[in-house]
């Protein structure tokens, strides 16, 4: 998608993908995970997500990626804090307490911004993204990850080719993944929030090799 489209979606407050309860399946799924307790994990696309301080409160330093500056800054202002946003190179960074957001295009980030991630969370970004989008998120996090990184992988499936979210079906995170990443399902269950009939969640395993 177009930056603008996501700038107007923040503005605007249209943020239905915000959940404000941890995700069922990060806390049910990321003990499966080969990660280590200090381990610093990625969150691509990470909004202003509360997932990053569940991750957190396992141990983790947190590393989140986001467009949009309004959701890095409402993170840490709901949180009761006020952060002040320092330069580098061409993005803002933002750190307190183990977690540190960065407003930035994913794709323009030089590679020492990911050097040390132990893991990755992907709940939103994958299928925020449209096809040809897809691909070059799936290639950088092969270019970026180191082997042995681990990852958990939350998609949608439903019928139609709406979105964003878009759906995103099991063969097409295998052909955007495999062979660099190992790719384990895990589970398929449809969300208690469907807008579909045949909307499910699935959550994938992904081992970088």
């Amino acid at each position: 998608m177009e930056h603008d489209f996501w700038h107007q979606r923040w503005r605007e407050g249209r943020i239905g993908f915000h959940q404000q309860a941890f995700n069922r399946w990060l806390t049910e799924y990321w003990s499966r995970l080969n990660v280590a307790p200090d381990a610093r994990v990625l969150v691509p696309l990470c909004g202003k997500s509360r997932d990053m301080l569940w991750l957190r409160e396992q141990g983790h330093a947190v590393l989140g990626v986001e467009l949009s500056d309004i959701a890095c800054r409402d993170f840490f202002y709901e949180q009761g804090v006020e952060v002040t946003p320092v330069t580098v190179d061409n993005y803002h960074r933002r750190e307190r307490d183990g977690i540190t957001l960065i407003t930035a295009d994913l794709f323009e980030l030089p590679w020492e911004v990911f050097r040390g991630i132990g893991a990755v969370y992907d709940r939103a970004a994958l299928i925020a993204l449209p096809p040809a989008m897809r691909r070059r998120y799936a290639q950088r996090l092969v270019q970026r990850i180191e082997p042995g990184v681990e990852m958990l992988l939350v998609t949608l499936e439903f019928g139609d080719e709406s979105g964003p979210p878009f759906a995103v079906f099991e063969n097409e995170v295998r052909d955007l993944f495999e062979p660099a990443f190992t790719v384990i399902r895990l589970a398929a269950e449809a969300p208690a929030n469907a807008r579909r009939d045949d909307e499910r969640e699935v959550v994938y395993l992904l081992h970088r090799q």
